[in-house]
């Protein structure tokens, strides 16, 4: 019981969103008042109806406000997503309950000067409490599932654009044709200039290969930009941040090493504000 009183439960810190919810419950309470009256009004003159109803509503109003909006806003490590838990949402919500009840009776109490408390008129204090504090809890159930849902689909759209980048397949065109290579995307290690040509060197089997091309860095660097994660570092190579096995610092600038390649890769002061970025 008490692993799971103490399992996450993101606090809604959304204010603006807590204000539409908190006009909207206060209207519905206005509206339940008139529609129902759960308190009987035949006996009352139109006026004390009017005190009674927006009395009432504009109770809920101030309740709710101080507790979603101004506490939130005064004390926000208290109510920290990542620190909330299912056992301060029941406390809250009971607070609340407490808080319009309370402030409900007082309200009514002052209004007629009634001094002698029956349980009909407590139960019904009550259920006009619990009223905003279950729509409260039934919005947060709605906004947590339509969240969950969005972020499941954008988790699933990732998970196919990864896919979809392990099979895509990258050519490199050469000024000798005899020079053209085919390679899986993800397969590309680092791209090197070598003169006139580029040195291509990418992972086959589990081995690392290399090729030379005809061909320039520039017209390389052309081939991923759709793809932030293989990035020009310096003026003679491009990148796969996936296969960076340890980064070092240098005189000038930072040095980049990669498993079973035998030379350091530069990272120049030009490019080290988005390096800094993509990493």
């Amino acid at each position: 019981m008490l692993k799971f009183l103490n399992k996450s439960y993101p606090f809604n810190d959304d204010l603006r969103h807590n204000a539409k919810i908190i006009f909207f419950i206060s209207i519905g309470v206005l509206v339940f008042l008139v529609l129902f009256q759960p308190i009987d009004l035949s006996s009352y003159s139109n006026k004390d109806i009017f005190y009674l109803i927006t009395g009432l509503g504009a109770s809920t109003f101030l309740t709710l406000s101080l507790n979603l909006i101004v506490l939130p806003s005064f004390f926000p490590r208290i109510f920290l997503q990542n620190k909330w838990n299912i056992k301060k949402e029941i406390l809250w919500n009971i607070w609340i309950l407490f808080l319009i009840s309370a402030s409900n009776f007082l309200f009514y109490s002052k209004l007629f000067e009634v001094i002698d408390i029956s349980f009909g008129l407590i139960g019904k204090i009550l259920l006009l409490a619990f009223l905003p504090v279950a729509a409260l809890i039934i919005i947060n159930q709605d906004r947590l599932l339509r969240n969950n849902l969005k972020t499941a689909m954008r988790l699933n759209n990732k998970l196919k654009e990864s896919k979809q980048l392990k099979d895509k397949m990258i050519f490199f065109d050469s000024e000798y044709k005899k020079d053209s290579l085919s390679i899986k995307l993800d397969s590309l290690i680092l791209i090197k200039t070598a003169d006139n040509y580029i040195e291509v060197f990418y992972k086959s089997n589990e081995e690392v290969k290399s090729q030379m091309i005809r061909s320039t860095l520039a017209k390389a660097e052309q081939l991923f930009i759709e793809h932030d994660f293989i990035f020009r570092c310096h003026r003679t190579f491009i990148v796969n941040k996936n296969y960076i096995e340890e980064i070092s610092g240098s005189s000038q600038g930072y040095k980049l090493s990669f498993s079973n390649i035998d030379f350091p890769v530069l990272v120049s002061q030009k490019y080290i504000n988005e390096f800094k970025k993509m990493i």
